[in-house]
């Protein structure tokens, strides 16, 4: 289990929907494994973007009637993600309403939890 400090939630392997672990995992894939510019998800087609200031991806789309963003994990900050990051993983965090959901890293769906 992975702990963040202060407000920031707690990231570990753990039960989800099928079906979102399936899209968490088809968007990573799609976007940060096989570089591509656009994400397609159930049907519909979703611009990978960059952000402005560190040109990380990011992919903001619909699942579920859920509002979500997909980002790059920056690997110029010190936490343990950015870390494997720096390492040559890919790792790429998911949020919805600006809270953190989830981490996708290599593959694997780490579920965030607020504690």
């Amino acid at each position: 289990m992975t702990t963040w400090l202060g407000a920031r939630p707690l990231c570990y392997p753990q039960l989800m929907s099928a079906s979102l672990e399936a899209a968490l995992l088809s968007v990573w894939q799609q976007a940060l494994v096989d570089n591509k510019k656009t994400v397609d998800l159930n049907g519909e087609t979703w611009l990978v973007r960059q952000t402005a200031k560190s040109k990380l991806k990011q992919i903001d789309f619909r699942f579920e009637d859920r509002d979500l963003r997909g980002l790059e994990q920056n690997p110029n900050t010190k936490s343990r993600w950015a870390k494997l990051a720096r390492e040559g993983k890919q790792v790429m965090q998911f949020l919805e309403h600006g809270r953190y959901i989830a981490v996708v890293v290599d593959g694997k769906v780490h579920l965030c939890k607020r504690p």
